[in-house]
């Protein structure tokens, strides 16, 4: 249950660095003074990168709960 409880942990840090690029990524958006709509779609973008980072941080920490009530 080890390797369960690693690498659940592994894809929460994952997820967690996939977070952390998306704000530096709206974070540069938002300095570069881009138009409305290429603003809007630049965001867009990373609304989904956020999901999908959200989606996998939670995932990993389904495997480490779960790695603890197995082990």
């Amino acid at each position: 249950m080890q390797a369960l409880i690693w690498a659940g942990a592994a894809l929460t840090l994952l997820g967690v660095a996939g977070l952390v690029y998306c704000v530096l990524r709206a974070l540069k958006a938002r300095r570069a003074g881009l138009p409305d709509d290429a603003l809007r779609a630049e965001l867009q973008r990373v609304v989904l990168i956020n999901l999908g980072a959200l989606g996998v941080s939670v995932l990993g920490l389904m495997l480490v709960v779960l790695g603890i009530f197995l082990g």
